[in-house]
């Protein structure tokens, strides 16, 4: 496993830095202090954020686990030079012309130009400590992660490359559920893409779900929870309706804990907690137990019902 100075230097060096103010110009500037510091949104400890980042941005006095983007998140998973992107033409306009405060082609427009990425998923082939896999990367930053066709699409379509190349699949879920602007459009992508898992599973091929913070909505309801292996980091918040909402619908008071990652996996809805400093490795060993990659891939299992052929 490489480490944290080796990590620390690929997470950043496709990180975009902020754009200085040419000499004359009469925009401000953002005060240096949004750079060079981060608050812990638990314990609510300063903390120099290069110091945060070196950590993988884990809190070094409470254990908190901040956000990743997706960069950081490839960085950290993904051997050094083994990623190849599949899939990122992929593309939707706005079908339904959709318009809220402002049209969908806007907001779709903003988020394009903003990540540089056409939608909220990145898919592609990569290795884990020289175990081949297809991974999958869901962006929280692209419109909260939502999953639209673009998303169910890619999702489904590398299923079936893994399936067709006898790769395992790793899937990271960040994700506020489905995406209003594509109405039943992207409803049905939980359809699609569970079928293509089902596709994927009848072949005895392992694919592990990693719920990270958040995971919610027609995410958490569908592809994400449908893991051989369904594992979470330390406190990701990970559920389908909302707290209150929740709390309104029942008339009862929740726990604290409620919709964390600890109490999924002590009513026995996720398999593990791994802290982000061990995901790697603990990767590495399941893909090791799970998969051989010269075994022959199995023959896809009769339909029930089917009568055998005399």
């Amino acid at each position: 496993m490489p480490d944290r100075g080796q990590i620390q230097s690929e997470k950043t060096e496709n990180i975009e830095r902020p754009q200085q103010t040419a000499p004359g110009s009469t925009q401000a500037t953002a005060p240096a202090s949004e750079d060079i510091w981060v608050k812990c949104p638990a314990c609510k400890e300063i903390a120099f954020r290069k110091e945060v980042e070196r950590n993988l941005n884990v809190c070094g006095k409470c254990g908190h686990h901040l956000r990743l983007t997706l960069t950081q998140r490839l960085a950290i998973t993904a051997d050094r030079g083994s990623w190849r992107e599949m899939f990122a033409d992929v593309a939707i306009g706005d079908p339904l012309e959709f318009v809220d405060s402002k049209p969908y082609s806007s907001r779709l427009a903003a988020a394009r130009k903003s990540s540089g990425r056409n939608d909220a998923v990145v898919v592609g082939t990569a290795s884990i400590e020289e175990h081949s896999v297809a991974l999958a990367i869901m962006d929280f930053e692209f419109m909260g992660g939502s999953m639209g066709v673009v998303v169910g699409e890619k999702l489904a379509r590398l299923f079936d490359h893994a399936l067709a190349n006898s790769l395992p699949l790793v899937l990271f879920s960040a994700s506020g559920g489905a995406r209003m602007q594509e109405g039943a459009l992207s409803l049905m992508q939980m359809a699609k893409v569970s079928s293509a898992i089902a596709r994927f599973r009848d072949a005895c091929l392992p694919f592990i779900s990693v719920l990270c913070d958040p995971t919610t909505g027609g995410v958490a309801a569908s592809f994400a929870m449908l893991g051989d292996l369904n594992i979470s980091e330390p406190g990701a918040l990970i559920g389908f309706a909302g707290r209150r909402v929740t709390k309104q619908t029942t008339g009862e008071d929740l726990p604290s804990d409620f919709q964390r990652a600890e109490f999924l996996l002590a009513h026995g809805m996720l398999d593990a907690i791994v802290p982000r400093s061990q995901m790697r490795a603990t990767l590495s060993r399941l893909l090791a137990m799970l998969h051989r990659p010269n075994a022959k891939v199995a023959a896809p299992r009769p339909k029930a019902g089917a009568r055998a052929k005399k």
